[in-house]
């Protein structure tokens, strides 16, 4: 690798960081035909001083989120193609092993089975004890339950990794430049990048990606981009030499990256640069994994208390070799109980336990090594809105980076992120997902460390915050749902109803209605979620939409550019609302929307919200040419939704508008008061019953609220919760941002056909009008109901063909459709097992259920 100080004076694009992000990133890249990328970094490369650095390299590939799985696979068959400097492949197919000591973790490796087959990753299979043992021989089978196996788990060295891929780089014509910390990034009058300013000169360039993991939040705060990337610490120690492992002891000194190694990290770089024999072992119940080292076990930990060191308190590439951590190895850490979680077995006697091989042996080296978190455990990446120029890849490990950057760099060459096998949703993952709160340090800093806490926990996919940065965001009628009890979740730092106590009443009416539930299903549900469903679709309930959100699009040339953004035929009167998508240029359903004309020059525009919702805002303002301005008025507007067969009575009482089918026509909207309240209401209802969304200034919010309430109360009105909306709107078939719609489906894969007209010009039309014509068509929706009433499944489970019992598809998303009487879930399979009344299976909690194509909408 090069390793020269001279700085070229311009470039096309400037990556900042020389690990294994940034070097893959300007990889990809040069392999897209860019021959004027040029990577900075504040250290020597390829040993940089960071966790590409000290990091042990393990992989492994399964996750529950399919993102991460699908990252990892490409990464790992990546890194199988890289020789390093020493002759070897970089990777090393090892496998992987995850062991139980528990019942409960028993039940989680059967679901890193089922999410494995759920994301196409090869042979994921359950181990006995022998079995793991067979294969992990110094393990003491009797510690153990069983455990997960993914036979193409392995180890990549960052290092190896880094130098092997920067020098494919710089053969496609990127450069690298070694210590040079960059100070600053300028940008010109419209904000936009211009140059990266480094201690050793200045780069004008049109493009810089952050890519400095653990220091990517100081960077973005002198552009004033709050990055919410928290750097970590956690323990790792590598063992003096073991008699049981004597077959496998290496001399790396002779490698062609020792040296450079040993000047960064000191003597343990003997241990670093040898491989493993075996498969990477983790122990999640304690919080540790392990990989040997030549003739030494390496042993990490995250069995400690978070610690969450300050961005400017971090360190750089020291003589010392603690690359950038910023306390000491804590014995105490190591030899004592503190995790919050697991205050029973210390470190070290749990890995004594397992590997009795290590107990009495000196741990040879300590170090603390960094990584970076977010707020959702995720990759931060992709183009920061307001800075044409600048992008972000960050909390990204070595086990992801490969897929991401591939990802990454297609999505800034292409406009859209994908991998060889397609596209790729990164809604999840994408930089401006975060709302203004998760900027800050306290945020950060506290989120940061819960996500630590958590890494090897048992979560549920419901599961939410529940200690730390609650309370952020209220809507207007928080206090009346306190007072009505409501169980209020987190979301995008809004406090939700997700089901409400004061109607446990109604479980009794409806019990008969109600299946019972139990283990992985059960948790985080309430059969009052099912309760408010029924009250809905038979008399009528009350709904805080606030969270969604919601844009104001506004100024003369408004009109067109709604058109531009949507695949509906959007000219439309003042008062009218249309369904519609927006597409990315490859004609994946970017988002669905609903549009309001409000004035002239003014529309309303309604879209998803929780995590993603800001996704959807700044992609619109990207689009947005002078003359049109976006507004997000999410919070300005309180937002709520009275709906079921009783609606229009009660509105009716209040309103001083005829709310009649003549005059007041589906899919319209109007202006007037509820009593004393100023309202726009839209008659529309995502719950699939006859209803109003009902929004106005956010102050009128609580008393709108209580005024429809107080209306309702001789029609026994309820307020209902996220739970019961998720099951009434997947019963009718509505689509949910995010879950069972995504830039990875077109619209007429989708079942969304309808909301495009192709005699309109919209953002991804030539895509789309090939897709209508047929092409493209992969994968189309299917709506599946279980064949047992009684049962009940989560999301991102595989759906089988029950005749060869290969994975057709996963399932997006399901909910209990307490109308039908049966479990909805909806997935994405191929044409000919999509038709209706096609039978199919669902792995779920190590069972398969029966289930059937049903044709949409189910009621």
């Amino acid at each position: 690798m090069s390793d020269r100080n001279t700085l070229p004076s311009d470039a096309g694009t400037v990556i900042v960081g020389a690990g294994i992000v940034g070097c893959n990133l300007a990889y990809q890249l040069t392999e897209l035909g860019r021959d004027d990328v040029v990577v900075v970094d504040q250290g020597p490369m390829p040993t940089t001083g960071g966790s590409s650095t000290h990091a042990p390299g393990i992989m492994f590939q399964t996750a529950e989120p399919k993102v991460l799985s699908k990252f990892a696979n490409y990464s790992r068959q990546l890194y199988s193609e890289l020789e390093g400097r020493d002759g070897q492949q970089a990777y090393k197919e090892v496998g992987g092993i995850e062991v139980a000591r528990t019942e409960e973790r028993m039940d989680f490796l059967q679901r890193r089975v089922e999410h494995a087959t759920a994301w196409g990753l090869e042979d994921p299979q359950l181990l006995t004890p022998e079995e793991v043992t067979d294969h992990l021989p110094l393990v003491d089978s009797d510690r153990i339950l069983g455990g997960y196996y993914s036979p193409t788990d392995g180890q990549a060295s960052g290092v190896v990794a880094c130098d092997a891929l920067a020098r494919r780089a710089m053969d496609g014509g990127a450069e690298f430049v070694p210590h040079t910390r960059t100070e600053d990034i300028e940008l010109d009058e419209n904000g936009d990048v211009q140059a990266v300013v480094t201690e050793n000169g200045t780069v004008a360039c049109d493009e810089v990606v952050v890519a400095t993991n653990i220091w990517a939040r100081q960077l973005g705060e002198k552009l004033d981009v709050h990055l919410p990337v928290a750097p970590v610490e956690h323990q790792y120690t590598m063992t003096e030499s073991l008699d049981e492992l004597a077959d496998n002891a290496q001399d790396v000194t002779d490698h062609p990256l020792f040296e450079g190694y040993e000047n960064v990290s000191g003597e343990k770089a003997k241990r670093l640069l040898a491989n493993p024999d075996r498969p990477i072992l983790r122990d999640q119940d304690n919080a540790m994994y392990y990989r040997t080292h030549g003739d030494s076990y390496g042993i990490g930990s995250y069995n400690h208390e978070p610690v969450v060191p300050a961005p400017d308190d971090l360190g750089g590439n020291d003589p010392d070799g603690n690359q950038a951590s910023v306390h000491d190895f804590s014995e105490r850490f190591m030899n004592e109980a503190t995790h919050p979680d697991r205050p029973d077995k210390a470190p070290r006697t749990a890995s004594d336990e397992l590997i009795p091989a290590t107990k009495d042996k000196e741990l040879e080296f300590k170090y603390n090594g960094m990584f970076a978190e977010s707020p959702n455990g995720l990759p931060i990446m992709g183009p920061v809105q307001g800075t044409a120029g600048l992008w972000v890849a960050s909390a990204i490990w070595i086990t992801h980076a490969g897929g991401a950057a591939k990802a990454l760099a297609e999505w800034m060459e292409t406009g859209m992120p994908k991998l060889p096998d397609g596209p790729i949703d990164l809604a999840h993952c994408d930089v401006n997902r975060f709302d203004a709160h998760e900027g800050s340090w306290d945020f950060t800093r506290d989120i940061g460390g819960e996500e630590y806490r958590i890494v090897y926990n048992i979560v549920h996919p419901k599961w939410v915050w529940e200690g730390k940065q609650r309370d952020i965001r209220r809507t207007p009628m928080y206090h009346a749902h306190e007072r009505r009890d409501a169980e209020l979740w987190a979301s995008a730092g809004w406090e939700e109803p997700q089901w409400f106590e004061s109607n446990a009443d109604l479980v009794e009416r409806y019990e008969d209605r109600i299946p019972d539930r139990d283990g992985w299903e059960a948790k985080y549900w309430s059969p009052i979620e099912a309760a408010e469903h029924l009250h809905v679709r038979e008399h009528v309930g009350l709904h805080d939409m606030t969270a969604f959100n919601k844009m104001e699009v506004v100024g003369p040339d408004a009109d067109a550019f709604v058109q531009r953004l949507c695949t509906n035929d959007m000219d439309l009167d003042v008062g009218q609302v249309r369904y519609t998508l927006m597409c990315n240029e490859a004609g994946g359903v970017r988002a669905d929307i609903t549009v309001t004309r409000t004035d002239d020059d003014r529309y309303l525009l309604l879209t998803t919200g929780r995590e993603v919702g800001n996704n959807h805002v700044a992609w619109v303002r990207e689009q947005a040419p002078e003359g049109v301005v976006v507004n997000d008025v999410t919070s300005s507007l309180a937002a709520m939704v009275c709906t079921g067969p009783d609606a229009r009575k009660v509105l009716s009482k209040v309103a001083d508008a005829d709310l009649s089918d003549d005059a007041f026509p589906y899919f319209t909207s109007q202006q007037f008061y509820v009593k004393n309240v100023p309202v726009t209401a839209l008659r529309v209802s995502y719950a699939g019953e006859l209803g109003w969304e009902l929004y106005t200034p956010s102050e009128y919010g609580e008393t709108l609220w209580e005024h429809v309430m107080e209306a309702g109360a001789e029609y026994d009105i309820r307020p209902y919760g996220n739970g019961a909306l998720d099951s009434l709107r997947i019963e009718k078939g509505f689509r949910l941002w995010g879950e069972d719609l995504h830039t990875e489906h077109n619209p007429y894969e989708a079942g969304l056909g309808f909301a495009v007209d192709l005699d309109t010009d919209f953002v991804g039309k030539e895509a789309v009008a090939a897709a209508a014509a047929g092409d493209n068509v992969r994968h189309e929706v299917a709506c599946l109901t279980l064949d047992d009433p009684e049962a009940a499944i989560l999301a991102d489970r595989p759906v089988l063909d029950p005749e060869t019992d290969e994975a057709i598809g996963y399932v997006h998303s399901a909910e209990y459709g307490y109308s039908v009487g049966a479990c909805v879930a909806y997935t994405y399979l191929p044409p000919e097992f999509a038709e209706p009344g096609t039978d199919v299976e669902i792995l779920y909690e190590g069972e398969k259920y029966a289930a059937t194509v049903e044709e949409e909408p189910l009621i």
